[in-house]
């Protein structure tokens, strides 16, 4: 197992860094498959479609469609892929604010999308649970 288990510890030693760039979420069906000249920040296969998490930019350039104008927090501590209840807590307290948010796991880290006009407030939150759990 790698990375950090422990529920206190991922909160308490947790550094969001807020990701400078505006995102969206976008699609393309299967048939069609990953347009070329972008470099997505994810790419998910589902039943449905392609979908991209991409800058603003990016999509307006592919001609693609786009959705959810978000901002990308990366909680910078390394949670393990087996730990419990680290993103349902921080998923509940930004529920708590009326916020949505679009979580993301990577090998190293989790990712938050939020609304990029609620990305500040977003961070703040974040903040105040580490600050919480030390």
């Amino acid at each position: 197992m790698t990375g950090e288990t422990d529920l206190k510890t991922l909160l308490g030693s947790m550094q969001p860094a807020l990701q400078p760039e505006v995102l969206v979420f976008a699609t393309v069906p299967l048939s069609q498959g990953r347009p070329e000249g972008f470099d997505p920040v994810m790419t998910f296969r589902e039943n449905e479609a392609l979908t991209f998490i991409l800058t603003e930019d990016a999509a307006r350039k592919a001609g693609l469609a786009d959705t959810f104008r978000c901002r990308m927090i990366t909680l910078n501590v390394h949670s393990s892929l087996e730990a419990v209840g680290f993103l349902a807590a921080i998923t509940t307290r930004l529920a708590a604010a009326g916020m949505g948010v679009n979580p993301v796991s990577g090998f190293y880290h989790d990712h938050l999308f939020v609304p990029a006009e609620r990305a500040a407030e977003a961070m703040t939150i974040l903040r105040e649970m580490a600050k919480e759990a030390r």
